[in-house]
């Protein structure tokens, strides 16, 4: 049997609903995941449907496109309208809005913006082009960070090619999110392709200072619902501690190598979350050493201190801290689509919009599981 059947056996999903089921909860409990991967596989195969109703699973800042600053993007446009640069970057940020529209707008109106499909493809780029500016839009969490931090250490890395950094880091999200007030979490679902980088060392704070079951799941319905299952159980024992139930990829102390290539490129510095606010150390910049290679010293510009630039109306804002359902915003399905995204959670495939709508019908999740 295929390792990717066995995840989604019907008989072992079955039998993980009914321990969640057979499990005694007092009372109701909220568990975010802050990975929209994981929202894939959750509405994908109607996972929500199969839990008992005390038991909610919520969608957060998941999404590194969605949580992207306006600003980063205005900027992306400039640099390829009036400086005529050559723009790379990955397809889930081409229709992003801002306030100056998207990058497929500025593409409209003659811009030279390339998707590519890794980082190192903008090497390429800047090599069959060495009259022009070549800027790489680099967006991600953690996982992508690695990537580029690679590229930037290479020793032919072009002189005509340049970084916007955007990338943001998960756990200063996680612990953000615990100081909202009236948002209720009682439970961590924390990405695994991140924990298989960065290790859960950085995920001990949640459950040492705030009694925060936290677990590290992988991307197929039995692992999504063991760690569901974990989270329950620690709750129950009311024994708090960070988990992994995806030890097929994830060690406990992460991939070190990539973790020391991060820190020799990058400083952590505050950041803007789009629809969520300046967060502490929740962002990274490239070091005074590779300053040569971040566009805004090469273009002299500085980063803009913004606000949360959503749009009047949109309610990406409350989706992305599971404050509120997709479905709750009235512009859902109706003025917002992935057609013609009036937000951006609508946009990326793991923007949380985008997954419900294009999984909204799907409400007989057993039909989409492998027998044995």
């Amino acid at each position: 049997m295929a390792i990717e059947s066995i995840y989604r056996d019907k008989t072992v999903v079955e039998k993980l609903v009914k321990k969640i089921r057979e499990t005694s909860l007092k009372r109701p409990v909220r568990i975010m995941h802050v990975c929209g991967t994981h929202e894939n596989v959750i509405s994908r195969f109607g996972l929500r449907d199969l839990l008992p109703e005390n038991v909610d699973v919520i969608a957060g800042p998941g999404c590194p496109v969605c949580v992207c600053p306006g600003h980063d993007i205005e900027f992306a446009i400039e640099l390829g309208l009036r400086q005529k640069a050559i723009i790379a970057t990955f397809g889930d940020m081409i229709k992003v809005p801002s306030q100056s529209g998207s990058l497929s707008d500025a593409k409209a109106q003659g811009a030279d913006i390339r998707v590519v499909y890794g980082p190192f493809d903008a090497v390429k780029i800047a090599k069959e082009n060495p009259e022009k500016e070549v800027v790489l839009f680099a967006v991600g969490f953690e996982t992508t960070a690695c990537a580029v931090a690679s590229l930037i250490q290479q020793p032919d890395f072009p002189k005509n090619l340049s970084i916007l950094v955007s990338h943001r880091l998960i756990p200063p999200s996680m612990e953000f999110l615990l100081g909202v007030g009236d948002l209720c979490i009682d439970g961590f679902l924390i990405p695994g392709h991140v924990a298989t980088v960065m290790g859960l060392e950085q995920y001990q704070l949640f459950p040492e200072a705030y009694r925060m079951p936290t677990v590290a799941a992988g991307f197929e319905p039995v692992d999504v619902l063991l760690g569901i299952l974990a989270i329950i159980r620690q709750i129950n024992k009311r024994i708090y501690k960070c988990e992994n139930v995806y030890q097929r990829a994830v060690q406990v102390q992460g991939n070190i190598k990539a973790q020391e290539v991060i820190k020799k490129v990058f400083d952590v510095v505050p950041a803007y979350w789009r629809g969520i606010g300046k967060i502490p150390r929740s962002g990274l910049k490239l070091k005074e050493k590779y300053k040569m290679c971040d566009v805004r010293y090469r273009f002299d510009a500085k980063a803009e201190e913004n606000s949360l630039d959503i749009n009047p109306g949109c309610s990406c804002h409350l989706i992305m801290i599971g404050k509120i359902k997709p479905t709750d915003c009235p512009l859902f399905g109706n003025t917002c689509v992935p057609e013609a995204p009036y937000g951006p959670c609508m946009v990326s495939m793991d923007g949380t919009c985008r997954v419900w709508y294009k999984y909204r019908e799907n409400k007989a999740p057993s039909s989409l599981m492998r027998e044995g």
